[in-house]
């Protein structure tokens, strides 16, 4: 094997495992959205609880967090049905977790699913800019918000670095080399 095979596969590799980490993340991101009330309800009794930080140090957000489980309890027995609408937010997660099977089975001529990922990273900012104030959101908790797309964009940024040379080959030859 020449140096160029190796160093392709060696790519390969550290592209597919930065892929497995953002889709296990996008995965487990889908599955918290099903049961809101739950975790709020936990996230809140661990906040206030005994020897809490957050009860002490950060009574803002250990109020945010108590109205988010309320709000949420109140709605969700009014209104269940208000509650399909995260349903599907997080079927949308999983959704687009699957999409990620064609880069990780063939990342170089799938790198266009990569890019569209850091576009779609990149919308989480605006998004939360702009919607987080019209939804009476706090300005801290928008920013835990745009924490996603900066955290998700970093191992995408990484693939991207990584399969450059690959894809720059594959377009020179006019064909992508199967991974």
């Amino acid at each position: 094997m020449n140096d160029a095979t190796d160093g392709e596969r060696a790519a390969l590799r550290k592209v597919r495992r930065w892929l497995w980490i953002f889709v296990v993340c996008l995965v487990l991101s889908g599955l918290t959205a099903f049961p809101l009330e739950s975790e709020t309800r936990w996230l809140a009794e661990l906040a206030a609880g005994p020897g809490a930080p957050v009860t002490d140090r950060f009574p803002a957000l250990l109020e945010w967090i108590e109205r988010v489980r309320d709000g949420l309890a109140e709605t969700n027995a009014r209104y269940p049905f208000l509650a399909y609408g995260t349903d599907w937010l997080a079927f949308a997660h999983l959704v687009i977790a699957a999409a990620f099977w064609g880069p990780l089975r063939d990342p170089v001529r799938n790198v266009w699913v990569i890019r569209w990922a850091v576009l779609a990273c990149a919308g989480i900012i605006p998004l939360a800019l702009i919607c987080g104030p019209l939804r009476g959101i706090p300005l801290y908790w928008r920013f835990v918000d745009m924490s996603f797309g900066i955290v998700g964009v970093v191992p995408l940024l990484l693939v991207l670095r990584a399969l450059r040379p690959l894809v720059e080959r594959a377009e020179a030859t006019g064909h992508p080399r199967p991974a």
